[in-house]
C-alpha cells in the first residue's frame, strides 16, 4: 500500500463570509462543497478546490467563532498551493499586490520558486512553482485567468519539537521517504519527506523547532492534514494502523470520502482519506457548492441546521 499524496488540508476560520470571498475571489478557487462539520453542525465546513473538485486540491475550513491561533510548534505552519511556472508566480505577485495582500515577493526555497503570503486571518500560505507536472483542472468561472490558476495543494510544512518519533511514524508506518533537507530563515532545519509519486503535491516538510512553545488552535490555524488513499486500500490501512500500535479513530464514513484519524507523536492530527466517491455524489457537477449539502444521516435535520447558519455574503 502506498499513500498517493496530499488529499486535503482543513483549517479554521472565524469569518465564513470573509473566508469565502478570499478563497474564491482573491485565490480563484471553486467552492465545491458547502456543508457542515459533521461533528458540530452549527459550523460550516467549506471545501475550496480546482474546477473538478479533485482530491489533492482542496483546502477546507471549519467556521468556528474563536480567537486567533497562537503560533508555535506541534502544528502545521504553512500550506502551499501549486502553480505552473515562474511567470505564474510573477502574475500572482502583481495580483496579490493589487488585492492589497502583503507578500514576500518571488523567492527560491528548497529549489522551487515560491511566494509567501497570509489570508486575512493569518493563515500562512505559499504559492509554489511545480513546473506544470501532472494533471490540472481549471475552472471557467474562476476570478483568476486559466493559465495562472492554482493547480492543487503542496507541499505542507509542519513544525515539531523533536524529529525522531515523528520520523519513525512517517517512515515505518506511513511509508514516507526522506529525500532531502534545507534550512529556513532563523537557522531552522527542515527534513523533506515524499510519498507515492513524489513531487510538490506529495511532500510533507518537517521543521525542527525545539525551542518553540506549543501552538494553540484558533482562526488562522490548521486543524488537520489528510493524505490520499483509495477505497481498495482503506480497510488495509485501518488494519495496518492498528497493528502498528497507532491509536486511530477506526473507520469513519464522511460520505464524500472515508477517513481514518490519528495523531502523530508531536500531536498534529493526520487523516487518511479515500479519493472516492467524491463531491459529485450528491450534487450535479455543474452545481457543486451552490447550495447547502448534507450527508444522508443529517438530511432530516436540514431545517434546524440551516436556521443555525449565517448566509455566506
Amino acid at each position: 500500500m502506498q499513500l498517493h499524496g496530499i488529499h486535503h488540508l482543513t483549517a479554521v476560520t472565524a469569518n465564513a463570509s470573509g473566508n469565502h470571498f478570499f478563497y474564491t475571489q482573491v485565490l480563484g478557487l471553486r467552492l465545491v462543497k458547502k456543508t457542515v462539520n459533521q461533528d458540530d453542525v452549527s459550523a460550516y465546513h467549506l471545501f475550496y478546490a480546482d474546477g473538478k473538485g479533485s482530491p489533492g486540491t482542496d483546502i477546507t475550513f471549519f467556521d468556528w467563532p474563536t480567537a486567533r491561533e497562537q503560533r508555535g510548534t506541534r502544528s502545521v505552519i504553512r500550506t502551499a498551493f501549486r502553480v505552473a511556472g515562474e511567470a505564474a508566480l510573477e502574475w500572482w505577485a502583481g495580483h496579490l499586490t493589487a488585492q492589497r495582500v502583503t507578500h514576500s515577493g518571488v523567492l527560491v526555497r528548497d529549489g522551487r520558486g515560491t511566494l509567501d503570503f497570509e489570508d486575512p486571518e493569518g493563515q500562512r500560505l505559499s504559492l509554489v512553482d511545480d513546473g506544470g507536472v501532472g494533471e490540472a483542472h481549471s475552472w471557467e468561472k474562476s476570478a483568476v485567468p486559466v493559465e495562472w490558476q492554482i493547480r492543487g495543494l503542496g507541499p505542507i510544512t509542519m513544525s515539531v519539537p523533536a524529529l525522531a518519533k515523528t520520523d519513525r511514524v512517517l517512515r515505518e508506518v506511513l511509508q514516507f521517504r526522506p529525500v532531502r533537507d534545507y534550512i529556513l530563515p532563523g537557522e531552522v532545519p527542515v527534513q523533506v519527506y515524499e510519498m507515492g509519486p513524489g513531487g510538490a503535491g506529495a511532500e510533507l516538510h518537517l521543521a525542527l523547532e525545539p525551542d518553540s512553545g506549543a501552538s494553540r488552535l484558533g482562526a488562522g490555524g490548521v486543524h488537520h492534514v489528510a493524505f490520499r488513499t483509495t477505497q481498495a486500500d482503506y480497510a488495509g490501512w485501518a488494519r495496518h494502523l492498528e497493528e502498528s500500535g497507532v491509536g486511530s479513530s477506526g473507520p469513519i464514513d464522511r460520505f464524500y470520502f472515508q477517513s481514518l484519524y490519528f495523531r502523530e507523536p508531536s500531536g498534529v492530527l493526520f487523516e487518511l482519506a479515500t479519493d472516492e466517491p467524491g463531491f459529485a455524489v450528491d450534487e450535479r457537477f455543474e452545481a457543486m457548492g451552490e447550495k447547502l449539502a448534507l450527508p444522508p444521516f443529517l438530511e432530516s435535520r436540514r431545517a434546524e441546521i440551516e436556521a443555525g447558519l449565517k448566509p455566506l455574503v
